[in-house]
């Protein structure tokens, strides 16, 4: 089913009856050319690409629960590209041109909004360093600008600005392409996409483990029954390093909470993303007039999706010290994503020490804003076995060469 604004009219005038499921649920079958392990962002938009752009369509995705009910739903829904090093500039910049046509190439709104990224610099050191940056990223082709206080007093006037500040803001640069998007949506789009083009999503479906054979992966054993394949991707996120461990390798991957918040609605005030350098607070206002916000990870390894009470704490204060007026809101709801981060802060996407499997982890704090990229790359290594030259330096055999791609401030925050 196409959807349109004249097919709405329709099915209003009709009493809704005319909508049919948005995708199937099919029992899974007894093998498969690939099957994808995650059934988030990163691992519905892999079966989509497979299937789109390789032509591969018998290929299962495997979710132990509900179609982007892990981190794709637990994010605070930001996209942008502007990242440090050129590998990461490159593979996120991709990321977001492919956001910017989504919505049409999969008849989905997924309410790409490019409000713009702001990322505030609280001293003179702030604005040097952000002023090398700039110079970087332009230099790998991002669209990003500095900005001097009277600019962004202009652009956000509540921001604090009094002469007592705390913080007191020098300037900063903005990425007028960055913005949001809505986080189920893109799941949900993906998912739609991939049904139609044959793809078995199969929900409640947990991996407990893998066979192998001559030492090459042929299979995953799941909660439904043993599961053939001639390859197999992994993209679960925080759980990666479960997997990893079943198939009997390690990852140099550590899986941290990382909270997030929503206020209660009011009417459109903040019409951009900002992020404080010095806080590591970020916020923006959602289309329900919500003001979404995070910070920094909880500072031990956690699967614990909540969170705790120190850190939610210290995000809340970041946020009231650079928008005072936000101290007379009220907190609705709290939650934790669980991110999986690598020793350089960059992801890993390539062939594990077993073959037969492929990775797309560690993302850690980047991995909605790099979906589209992250599954198109990973489709590529299902279908060709090898990389694509986008996905090449982040291969997991970086750590043992030494070629890391230290993006820790790639966020702007330290995490």
């Amino acid at each position: 089913m196409r959807y349109s604004f004249l097919r709405l009219i329709k099915e209003g005038l009709r009493g809704q009856s005319g909508w049919t499921p948005v995708w199937r649920s099919p029992e899974p079958k007894r093998s498969y050319d690939a099957v994808i392990v995650g059934g988030g962002g990163h691992g519905l938009a892999a079966a989509y690409y497979l299937a789109r752009e390789h032509g591969v369509r018998r290929v299962a995705l495997l979710e132990r629960g509900w179609l982007g009910g892990g981190n794709t739903g637990r994010n605070t829904t930001v996209v942008r590209s502007n990242y440090f090093f050129p590998e990461s500039a490159r593979i996120y910049e991709f990321a977001l041109r492919l956001y910017e046509e989504l919505g049409r190439e999969l008849n989905f709104n997924i309410m790409l909004s490019q409000r713009g990224m702001l990322m505030l610099a609280h001293s003179e050191h702030d604005l040097e360093l952000m002023a090398r940056s700039v110079n970087a990223m332009q230099v790998n082709g991002i669209d990003v600008e500095l900005l001097d206080a009277r600019q962004i007093r202009a652009e956000v006037p509540l921001l604090n600005f009094s002469a007592d500040a705390r913080y007191p803001i020098h300037g900063g640069f903005t990425q007028r392409r960055g913005g949001i998007a809505r986080h189920d949506a893109v799941a949900w789009a993906y998912a739609r996409g991939a049904d139609a083009l044959g793809v078995d999503l199969i929900q409640n479906c947990e991996v407990t483990g893998f066979r192998i054979e001559a030492g090459r992966a042929v299979g995953v054993l799941t909660s439904r029954g043993e599961i053939g394949a001639g390859a197999i991707g992994l993209a679960a996120a925080g759980h990666s390093g479960v997997l990893a461990a079943m198939a009997g390798f390690r990852l140099p991957i550590q899986s941290y909470a990382l909270q997030a918040m929503v206020s209660e609605p009011i009417k459109p005030a903040l019409h951009t993303v900002v992020l404080s350098t010095a806080t590591g607070t970020y916020v923006s206002q959602s289309d329900k007039g919500e003001m979404v916000f995070g910070a920094g990870m909880d500072l031990y390894p956690s699967y614990a999706q909540r969170g705790n009470l120190p850190v939610g704490e210290a995000i809340v204060a970041g946020l009231v010290e650079i928008f005072p007026s936000f101290r007379r809101l009220k907190l609705m709801r709290q939650w934790a994503g669980i991110v999986d981060v690598c020793w350089d802060y960059s992801p890993i996407i390539g062939p594990a020490p077993v073959p037969g499997i492929f990775l797309n982890c560690g993302w850690g704090t980047g991995g909605f804003k790099a979906i589209p990229a992250g599954g198109w790359s990973l489709a590529h290594l299902l279908a060709t076995g090898r990389h694509h030259e986008i996905s090449a330096p982040f291969d997991l055999s970086r750590f043992a060469q030494g070629r890391l791609i230290d993006e820790a401030a790639g966020a702007g925050i330290a995490h």
